[in-house]
């Protein structure tokens, strides 16, 4: 039995391969399904079979794609109602590879049609050795069940019954394989590792130390972060099964006179990726900005329109191509083209442009005390305004400004702010966007204007939307 772990940043998704001597499944692929081709290539084995733990609603899973490639077998929940070809799975069926043993368990709580996989590799004993839960466990955390209206008290009561009377009965020693980790939406505070065991999880998760059913049901009902617009698109998408990426558009390449004809159509939007620093210098008129630096595909995923074209500008192809990677993996797939020669060919022909003024701080501290009309518009999530904020801001979280942008004043001299810059920059651009003329960006966000000791430091802001935000973790593989 060998195990190979994948993890993708920013999305902080967990994928697995589970091998044998000739054979191999890969547990809830990601899109972009070359990583595990190469990789059974690579041991001289077989894919046979594609397993789902659920119908994932932070990205687009990469069955359909990893199937057509190799003609594996799809293992999904039979209540999930999976409209293309599969094997339906219900609790106690069983999967047999090679010296491995998979036990089904229906576990649902996170998603209504949640399963986890209890392996046994016989070859060694018939105890279980691990187990692939999805989002049903972390480590330190549990699946949230509030992503489906007016469902959330049920689906709770189900988690409960999923943990405590199905995963807590498997022996301390199982090794535990979460589907997420620290940085995913799917929870609320996922610890770092990886990976852990029934017997840690059951000692020291805090939400498994809520015996009382009643206080685990409101403890995972209130206050729980906001989940993005595309968390029940996606669902959706991987239950009737996602176009395969061979099928989506290509990465149009665009000088600066046909992009501007592109950007004319009514049915297109630019998206600008680069750095916010670069964006506020000069971009395109009623761009959008999303910093790849920053949690770009679950904003991305989050605010962008999906009956739009998307037209790209990026420092360069290599970028363009990246950004086109990541939002396709949370479901945005009309990415059509991208503008040779970015900004810099762009002025050279003469087009308009704007830009958004970066300022200090040091600059900011001094205005808000000098210009008593400054409308600061702090955009981080709740939880972080609480924690730490400049007295004055008003909080409006940066995905609900789309709707709430019609509470501020255009007449007034705006300021936006988050944790770094990133979020606030694309807060600009929806501002600019509705006709903010006067849009102002923090460079460095509350994180600098704590190091500067003009506030106390935002410990929430290390992990926004309340898990840690894991950006920079290369893909991984575990033996």
């Amino acid at each position: 039995m060998l195990l190979k772990h994948y993890f993708v940043e920013k999305i902080a998704h967990s994928s697995y391969i589970l091998a044998g001597s000739k054979s191999c499944a890969v547990i809830d692929p990601q899109r972009d399904v070359e990583v595990y081709i190469q990789a059974a290539r690579a041991m001289g084995v077989t894919i046979t079979h594609i397993l789902q733990t659920h119908l994932h609603a932070d990205f687009i899973s990469g069955h359909m794609d990893l199937a057509a490639q190799t003609g594996a077998k799809i293992y999904v929940a039979k209540s999930a109602q999976c409209t293309f070809a599969h094997e339906p799975l219900v609790e106690g069926d069983v999967i047999e590879l090679e010296d491995m043993r998979l036990e089904v368990l229906e576990t649902p709580g996170h998603t209504p049609e949640h399963l986890s996989y209890v392996v046994m590799d016989t070859s060694r004993s018939e105890s279980p050795v691990g187990v692939f839960v999805g989002d049903t466990l972390f480590v330190g955390d549990v699946g949230r069940p509030d992503l489906f209206p007016n469902r959330a008290q049920e689906l709770a009561a189900k988690l409960y019954h999923s943990l405590h009377d199905k995963l807590l009965k498997l022996p301390d020693y199982c090794e535990v394989y979460p589907a997420h980790g620290a940085g995913s939406l799917c929870g609320r505070s996922m610890g770092a590792k990886q990976t852990s065991t029934i017997g840690y999880e059951r000692a020291f998760n805090a939400a498994l130390q809520l015996a009382d059913k009643a206080a685990f049901i409101k403890s995972l009902t209130e206050n729980m972060p906001e989940a993005p617009d595309h968390f029940s698109r996606c669902s959706d998408i991987n239950r009737k099964g996602p176009r395969r990426i061979a099928e989506l558009p290509g990465l149009d390449e665009l000088d600066a006179r046909q992009f501007r004809e592109r950007v004319a159509d009514p049915g297109a939007l630019v998206l600008d990726v680069r750095g916010y620093h670069a964006f506020g210098g000069q971009h395109i008129p009623d761009a959008w900005h999303l910093d790849l630096n920053g949690n770009f595909p679950t904003f991305a995923g989050w605010v962008l329109p999906t009956d739009k074209d998307i037209l790209l500008v990026a420092e360069g192809y290599q970028q363009a191509v990246d950004a086109n990677l990541w939002v396709r993996r949370v479901g945005v797939d009309r990415v059509v083209g991208y503008l040779k020669g970015g900004m810099p060919g762009w002025a050279v022909v003469g087009l308009a442009s704007r830009s958004v003024p970066q300022i200090s701080e040091e600059v900011l501290h001094g205005r808000m005390s000098t210009a008593p009309a400054l409308q600061l518009v702090d955009v981080r999530a709740p939880n972080e305004f609480a924690n730490s904020h400049i007295q004055g801001a008003v909080n409006i979280p940066v995905a609900d400004l789309r709707g709430r942008w019609s509470e501020l004043r255009k007449d007034l001299p705006t300021v936006v702010i988050c944790s770094s810059g990133i979020r606030s920059s694309l807060a600009a651009s929806i501002l600019l966007r509705q006709g903010f003329e006067d849009v102002t960006n923090v460079a460095g966000g509350m994180t600098g204007y704590s190091a500067a000791g003009y506030a106390k430091q935002c410990r929430v802001c290390e992990i926004p939307h309340g898990s840690r935000f894991v950006v920079g973790v290369q893909d991984q593989e575990t033996q």
